[in-house]
Formats: structure tokens, C-alpha cells, sequence
């Protein structure tokens, strides 16, 4: 991959990189280039599997890359665009970040998680730019605008789904508070985050499997619930 036109970089990424990885785990890869990148040169290898265009998985900072299977093992490879890196690492130390939907993360990305990744995964070919620490000043700007987010998530769901016994849309909304109080516990920590995986869990708010898991289609029970997350949500967000 490092040998590709226009990549000047390759990082070894997700639990591999992090050591939490089983003997079954995938292996993500970045490549990161510079330049005009074209999927069609990663696609002329040979590997089996998938391989998007730019900007196949929804552009934005997370702006597509590749599904394979190279010597019997998973690997999941992220384009990732030097000069949009570059861009969003400034932007992080200014305090400064975009929230983007992106396929299997309920609370959409920061970003800043293309800064997470520089901070946390391994380089194997080429040089990258390391963050030096979490910025302070994204400290509070990504921890006070998750929060806020989050209430107003369940703030909406009460006023609006509950009342009719939506289940089903009050139930997404708790889990997608729940992701974004996640995002504002571990922001206000100093603590990256590259995607939702083991996010509950790192900001102690997996007891929101209670209240999600009692759910039942009654609009005093609903909103209940939605209290009950207010207040595991307000516990796990204090210093």
C-alpha cells in the first residue's frame, strides 16, 4: 500500500493498534496520501473485497476506502487525505470540529477523529504529524457541545415521542444521547475516541442498558425512561 501513487503514509489502526485486539480481529489500515489518490491503483493489486471511490462512504473527513481479504486475514482500509488532516488538526487546536453522519455510528463522527487516529494508531510506513496532547481548548468546546446535544436529544424525545408511546424513536434517542454524552464524558477527560465501539463503556454509562432494556409502550413509562437517562447521563458527566 505504501508503494501506491500519491500515499505517503500507512497506519496500523483499530483495536491491533490499541492492543485490545482478539485473534480474530480485523486489521484497519490508513493510507494517507497527498495529491491526486486513485482507488483503481489500491483496486489493480488484486486483493479480494471492496473497493470505494473518494468520498464512497459518505465524503466528509472519513472519505471512503476498501473492505478486503488479504492472505485469509480482514482488512479494512481508510483513504485519508493529508491536506484535509492537516486542515482538522489545526482546526482541533483552535477548539473547532464538525459532527458528520457516518454508516454504523449512531451519534455521527467529530471531526476530529481523523486527529484521534494521528494520536493513537501506529505508523508503519512514512512520517505523520502526532498531536503533542488533547487540546485544551477542544477539551471544552467538544465536551460542552456534546452534552448540550445530548439533552436536546432527550429533551425532544420527551416532548414529541413520548406522549404518543413512540417506542421505538424514543429508544433511538436514548441511544444516541447516550453516544453523545460518551463523546462530551471522554472530550472533557482528554480522552480520543476513533468510533462508538467501547464508548459507553469508557465513560461509565453502560447502565443505560437498564433503562433501555425496561422500554414498553406507554407514554408515563416513556418518559421515565428518558428521565432515568437524564440523570445517568448528568452523574456520568460530572469531574
Amino acid at each position: 500500500m505504501a508503494a501506491l501513487p500519491a500515499v505517503r503514509a500507512v497506519a496500523l489502526g483499530g483495536s491491533r493498534a490499541q492492543g485490545t485486539h482478539a485473534p480474530d480481529s480485523d486489521w484497519d489500515l490508513a493510507v494517507y496520501y497527498r495529491g491526486a489518490f486513485d482507488p483503481a491503483d489500491l483496486r489493480s493489486v488484486g486483493w479480494e473485497g471492496e473497493v470505494s471511490e473518494i468520498g464512497g462512504w459518505g465524503g466528509g473527513v472519513f472519505n471512503g476506502g476498501a473492505w478486503l481479504t488479504i492472505d485469509g486475514r480482514r482488512v479494512d482500509v481508510h483513504y485519508r487525505d493529508l491536506d484535509v488532516v492537516e486542515h482538522e488538526l489545526a482546526e482541533a487546536k483552535a477548539g473547532r470540529f464538525r459532527v458528520e453522519p457516518l454508516l454504523f455510528h449512531l451519534a455521527g463522527i467529530p471531526s476530529y477523529l481523523i486527529v484521534a487516529e494521528l494520536a493513537v494508531n501506529q505508523v508503519l510506513r512514512g512520517e505523520l504529524p502526532h498531536p503533542e496532547a488533547y487540546p485544551a481548548e477542544l477539551r471544552r468546546t467538544a465536551s460542552e457541545r456534546w452534552a448540550g446535544t445530548a439533552r436536546a436529544t432527550l429533551a425532544y424525545a420527551k416532548a414529541n415521542h413520548a406522549p404518543h408511546a413512540r417506542l421505538t424513536e424514543v429508544a433511538g434517542a436514548l441511544a444516541t444521547a447516550a453516544l453523545q454524552a460518551g463523546h462530551a464524558v471522554l472530550a472533557a477527560r482528554g480522552e480520543w475516541v476513533t468510533n462508538e465501539k467501547r464508548l459507553l463503556e469508557r465513560a461509565g454509562l453502560r447502565r443505560i442498558d437498564e433503562v433501555t432494556g425496561a422500554l414498553r409502550p406507554d407514554p408515563r413509562a416513556l418518559t421515565g425512561a428518558i428521565e432515568s437517562a437524564e440523570r445517568i447521563i448528568g452523574l456520568a458527566a460530572r469531574p
